[in-house]
């Protein structure tokens, strides 16, 4: 909305995580399929490009497609500071490098997946509003199914109330300075699923946004017939 665009914020840099191995996608780089006659990784850069509230943004990608993500940027013509950097062997590792890569000027560090092409302008505005409360702040989306909590023998330990469980989503939003001490303060050994996760090992709280059903991530080859049926209808 017209409204919405004129809201200003602090510099913002959106770290864009594509080095992961794909291992689940049988064969097949799942940000490198072609999706509307495009990379599925163009999509979700392109949303970060078009929004008017991000300042820079930091590719991650694996140290074998950096030619190829590269090329890409160069053909997407962005209009904004933009860089590739390679990842690490963790997403997490991938993510501090990605982070490192941010300017200096950069109050605010958006972290999303390059795996969730259907993120919108509207929900990284939310994430941007949101974060100001605690300085971090993530996407999420209420939990549809009964969850169970099962032991290593497969006897179901456990079965939470639906209504205090949330899927997490990116973008996840963060003042950069917190996200940064997070990532250098965190046990070395801990394999953080997510970003959050690492800012709550601080003791800091974590505000929530509402993310989107549609905003999946292509984790296996079924998601990719999943995002064209998801895909927004052209105006």
């Amino acid at each position: 909305m017209a409204g919405e665009s004129m809201e200003t914020f602090p510099t913002v840099g959106a770290v864009i995580v594509a080095a992961g191995a794909s291992r689940r996608m049988v064969g097949v780089d799942k940000l490198w399929a072609t999706v509307r006659g495009q990379p599925l990784l163009a999509h979700t850069i392109a949303v970060f490009a078009r929004s008017p509230h991000i300042g820079v943004i930091v590719l991650v990608v694996a140290a074998d497609r950096l030619d190829d993500a590269c090329a890409l940027l160069a053909a997407q013509s962005l209009g904004k500071p933009h860089v590739v950097v390679v990842g690490g062997a963790r997403r997490r590792d991938s993510v501090l490098r990605g982070l490192a890569a941010l300017p200096e000027d950069c109050a605010i560090a958006l972290i999303h997946d390059g795996a969730r092409p259907l993120v919108t302008e509207a929900l990284i505005l939310m994430g941007l509003r949101a974060v100001a409360a605690t300085g971090a702040a993530t996407a999420v989306i209420p939990v549809k199914d009964t969850i169970k909590r099962v032991d290593a023998a497969g006897l179901v330990v456990e079965t939470p109330d639906r209504a205090a469980l949330y899927a997490v989503q990116t973008p996840q939003v963060f003042d950069r300075v917190l996200i940064l001490a997070a990532h250098h303060a965190a046990d070395p050994a801990l394999d953080a699923a997510d970003d959050a996760l690492l800012v709550e090992s601080l003791g800091h709280r974590v505000r929530v946004f509402t993310g989107a059903y549609t905003n999946i991530k292509v984790t296996t080859p079924d998601d990719l017939a999943v995002v064209e049926a998801l895909w927004p209808t052209e105006a």
